[in-house]
């Protein structure tokens, strides 16, 4: 096979991974977009709507670890298959129960499923394209997971409003059983003249390996700065942007559900222009250290700045998307501080470390919220209300107050690349 010939099956076939990463991150952000229905039909406070999306993470960050071992042995064909399988299973438990814990444990099974799409991604990017590719792949796969979450806000929040939360979720695993079979017959693990992948063979070795990955402090580091760059998306942007930006900004549901995605379109244009520049320069921290920098300064003015009319939120939510896009850097980071066959099981560990953040902190700002609606309301009036009732009295200070942790949780990002070896882009250094 030619040169060229060659490079378009390897890009057409890493971005069939791509495309089952974008409908899981679809399925990820889904109840950000259905709150208000989520919270009538399942009775649920702010911590309670909190915690059933961050059921989705209960699986997703446990699972990374062995998710990278399992593709470095058996291979993304038949791992990504599966795991889009038990995301549709997931799917319609989630819209076929009335029960908080048989939908919880929907969630569970979607989050499980997911696991493998990203790491899956950039395994398929180790096997066929280039080493110095990555920083790259890692932002276009970024990039494509974020349309997924775009089309989440838009075309699912309409979806909502004209047939019902549950028509809506029925239709997105409806799409997935399609996606299984495109998955199974588009998707090769290996090629002839394959280049040396890194693929591991011994499960033994695999668990040296990650012992190994697991000890090394810089791979801990550049993780806990992309989970905390990563806030505005996993905390804001996947479950509690459009609720802050509908009750402290007064924007109608189409509102918010545009500047939503227009933070992801920011993402989607960033995240491959950081990982080129990353690339190009071959330096990993400055364009890490901007990012978080002009990342907090904006998040603060989302949340702060008062008076913004909808034109400004719109670009301050798009301006914010390229900045902490960054954050896809850190995963050419983590593959460039580990042994080259252990590849899979650094992207994983990074993974891990960077998803930490929505698992602790999307129900964190739910009981912030619950709380400081309770210091100014009367709690014994409170009980009385049905949730849709409730959900109208956070005010803006409320959402600042919980939300408030984000901006923190970027700058200390910022001072943590500080204490992070710079691995000038090279993946032996």
């Amino acid at each position: 096979m030619n040169e060229k010939k060659y490079m378009v099956m390897a890009w057409l076939i890493c971005g069939l991974g791509a495309l089952y990463y974008s409908y899981e991150y679809l399925l990820r952000i889904s109840p950000s977009v259905m709150e208000p229905a989520l919270r009538e039909h399942f009775n649920l406070s702010a911590t309670g709507f909190g915690l059933l999306s961050a059921f989705y993470y209960y699986a997703y960050v446990p699972l990374q670890i062995p998710v990278g071992v399992l593709l470095d042995r058996y291979g993304p064909r038949l791992l990504l298959t599966l795991a889009c399988m038990v995301c549709v299973i997931g799917t319609f438990i989630f819209c076929g129960t009335q029960l908080f814990w048989v939908a919880a444990v929907g969630r569970f099974l979607v989050g499980f499923g997911s696991a493998f799409a990203f790491v899956g991604v950039l395994k398929l990017a180790t096997i066929w394209l280039p080493e110095d590719k990555l920083a790259m792949v890692s932002g276009m796969a970024s990039a494509l997971g974020t349309i997924g979450a775009m089309l989440g806000d838009n075309l699912l929040g309409y979806m909502v409003i004209k047939l019902g939360w549950r028509e809506t979720v029925n239709y997105t695993a409806i799409f997935g059983i399609g996606l299984i079979f495109v998955l199974w017959y588009g998707i090769r693990d290996r090629h002839r003249n394959q280049r040396q992948s890194g693929t591991v063979e011994n499960f033994r070795q695999s668990m040296t390996d990650l012992g190994i990955i697991a000890r090394n402090k810089q791979i801990w580091i550049n993780g806990m700065y992309g989970c905390l760059v990563y806030l505005p998306a996993t905390v804001f942007a996947e479950l509690w942007g459009i609720p802050y930006l509908k009750n402290a900004h007064g924007l109608s549901l189409e509102a918010a559900d545009l500047a939503n995605s227009l933070l992801f379109l920011g993402f989607t244009i960033g995240a491959p222009l950081f990982g080129l520049l990353s690339d190009k320069l071959k330096r990993r921290k400055l364009p890490m250290v901007i990012g978080a920098v002009g990342a907090a300064i904006v998040m603060m003015m989302v949340l702060y700045m008062p008076g913004l009319t909808e034109v400004g939120i719109d670009s301050l939510m798009f301006v914010l998307g390229l900045l902490y896009s960054a954050q896809c850097i850190v995963f050419a980071v983590g593959r460039e501080l580990s042994p080259n066959e252990a590849a899979g099981t650094a992207i994983a560990m990074t993974n891990m470390i960077v998803m930490l953040g929505a698992m602790f902190l999307q129900p964190l700002v739910g009981r912030l919220l619950d709380f400081s609606l309770s210091v100014h309301t009367h709690a014994a009036g409170l009980d009385a209300l049905s949730t849709d009732k409730l959900a109208q009295l956070y005010t803006a200070s409320d959402y600042q107050f919980a939300l408030s942790i984000i901006p923190l949780g970027i700058v200390l990002a910022a001072i943590l690349t500080f204490f992070l070896d710079e691995t000038h882009a090279d993946a032996n250094h």
